[in-house]
């Protein structure tokens, strides 16, 4: 019998993508910040001098899902963490964007095989926000644990070579990611 578990050392090869939004930076902002100490405390390089971590900022967390797969279809990274936050308005804006950008993140992943972490964070406030981003606790540290261990077991399971981001896999009809 085989089993396939994630773990947390035997980082030093690995390499991610952090995909944030901008808009609620301040949420985004303290997101990322723990999910780089978590990164960091595993022994993954973390900065702008890093090899094994590289950002791409957008201005929503509608754009997420699509700068994602471009990272994902450049065959550079073992997984793609996808930092937002959507907080409910007064319109149904928030409905659409949260279905989206989640259907979209989800696809991705089962499309391709990479691993690609679901960090957005939709609440009803933006106290609600504020606490899962470090008033109360961090969802961001969970966020770049989750892409430490997912990247390992995916790695155990298919070996170390990043050749399941095939171009023609994403060829899916009715997909929201073409």
């Amino acid at each position: 019998m085989t089993v396939f578990e994630g773990h947390f050392q035997q980082t030093h090869d690995l390499k991610f993508a952090v995909v944030v939004s901008r808009f609620n930076i301040l949420v985004t902002e303290k997101l990322l910040s723990a999910c780089e100490d978590a990164l960091k405390r595993h022994g993954i390089e973390v900065g702008p001098q890093s090899s094994q971590l590289d950002y791409a900022w957008v201005p929503g967390c509608f754009e997420i899902p699509m700068t994602a797969r471009h990272l994902v279809l450049s065959n550079r990274y073992d997984a793609v963490i996808c930092l937002g936050a959507v907080i409910r308005g007064q319109t149904d804006h928030y409905d659409h964007v949260a279905s989206e950008v989640t259907k979209g993140i989800q696809a991705l992943g089962f499309q391709t095989g990479v691993p690609v972490v679901f960090g957005v964070l939709t609440t009803d406030t933006m106290q609600q926000a504020l606490e899962r981003a470090g008033v109360k606790a961090n969802l961001g540290w969970e966020y770049g644990m989750t892409a430490i261990e997912m990247a390992n077991l995916t790695r155990s399971i298919r070996g170390p070579v990043l050749q399941t981001a095939r171009p023609e896999l994403l060829d899916v009809p009715n997909s929201n990611l073409h």
